[in-house]
């Protein structure tokens, strides 16, 4: 066994590494299973191995002690469903995903087909988009805002709240102090504005007051639970959908492949998925000693899974940075593993499909003109992707 965990002076949350972070998750999968990050303070895991054991083990890997890097976040975000561990995460899971089920999702499925049909005919007719903002932000924004069902100067917030909720996980530094000031504004609007009868009756939010009805939940955590809902519901989907058209734009021929074949989308969004994950990490803590890697590491300890360093593991994939929508990737980890895996995941599925459906009859071509990658300490995303659509 060894005997002394290897160090690294690699800051995972600069401004460089955020914009391509793989030549950091190379180094410290060389490293070792297990590495300290010096300026960070905390241990890492940068194998698939090391994070799907982590991932699937929740009771010596908890998150009810917060997923973030600071405590102040993990601190605000108590009683959430992120936030918790069995037997509790269950019963609060169950209550979240019944909006998200496979006979709800069923049900959903023509309304998101045909706004998505619609909104590529429009983009075609333009010719030249801003594929973030014009493209990726539409359906999440216009459908499952929606069904979120918050007020109006709360849906509104919504992608605001969502993405500095994501940016708040980091360790602290500027870049998290400016989005601290935006989460408390969700916090203050979740306790002081958000009442029952300003909710859409029968919308997600609103269905978490009816558990507390049913007995099922307490009201403090129908508040903190609909930290689950303003998130992940847009983030993740406007991301991996903005990853797809870039990814399609650099890669042409798997472009062409998709094209002749839609029968592999699913599989091509697995891929999207595994190659540029939405979520690049979160933190659990350690809640007693536990050998990993052939390293010993103490109770309280906090462990970073880096999930995106996981997805493009040499041992794991063949040739990890190559897009291969023929790929067997079903079992990357961008949308998690275990009792943690996202809530959404199946509905992020259904709009990306939705849009890829519609895109590979309409389009021969992606061409990028112009682009900007977004700053976040947990979300791999673009700022702003302009493309031209070849019809």
């Amino acid at each position: 066994m060894y005997t002394d965990i290897p160090v690294s002076d690699l800051d995972l949350y600069s401004v460089d590494a955020l914009h391509d972070p793989y030549p950091a998750y190379f180094a410290l999968r060389a490293l070792g299973p297990v590495v300290r990050l010096e300026k960070s303070d905390v241990l890492a895991c940068a194998r698939d191995a090391e994070v799907r054991h982590l991932l699937g083990d929740p009771i010596t890997f908890s998150s009810a002690s917060g997923v973030a890097m600071n405590d102040r976040m993990n601190s605000l975000m108590k009683g959430s469903t992120l936030v918790s561990d069995p037997p509790e995460h269950d019963a609060q899971r169950k209550i979240l995903g019944r909006p998200l089920d496979t006979a709800a999702l069923r049900a959903l499925s023509d309304r998101v087909r045909s706004e998505a049909h619609r909104l590529v005919d429009r983009v075609c007719a333009k010719g030249k988009i801003e594929a973030v903002t014009e493209f990726a932000q539409h359906l999440p924004l216009t459908i499952v805002s929606e069904l979120v069902g918050l007020p109006d100067d709360g849906k509104d917030r919504m992608l605001a709240w969502a993405s500095a909720g994501f940016d708040a996980l980091g360790p602290i530094d500027d870049r998290t102090a400016g989005a601290f000031k935006i989460v408390e504004q969700l916090f203050a609007f979740n306790q002081q504005q958000l009442s029952r009868s300003r909710l859409k009756p029968g919308g997600w939010a609103d269905r978490l007051f009816e558990a507390v009805d049913n007995g099922e939940l307490r009201p403090e955590q129908c508040t903190a639970m609909l930290q689950d809902y303003i998130g992940p519901s847009l983030d993740t989907t406007i991301s991996a959908t903005a990853s797809a058209i870039w990814l399609f734009t650099n890669n042409p021929e798997q472009w062409d492949l998709l094209r002749a074949n839609p029968r592999l989308i699913s599989n091509a969004i697995n891929e999207v998925v595994r190659i540029e994950s939405p979520v690049q990490g979160f933190t659990r803590f350690l809640t007693k000693d536990v050998e990993m890697g052939g390293f010993s590491l103490a109770q309280g300890a906090r462990i970073l899974a880096l999930y995106g360093s996981a997805n493009r593991d040499e041992r794991k994939w063949d040739n990890p940075d190559r897009l291969d929508i023929e790929r067997r990737s079903q079992d990357q980890l961008g949308f998690g593993h275990g009792v943690h895996r996202c809530v959404g995941a199946n509905l992020a599925r259904l709009e990306i499909s939705a849009l890829l459906e519609a895109l590979v009859r309409r389009v021969r071509r992606f061409t990028l003109i112009d682009s900007k990658r977004a700053v976040n300490s947990v979300i791999r995303g673009w700022e702003s992707l302009t493309i031209v659509l070849e019809t």
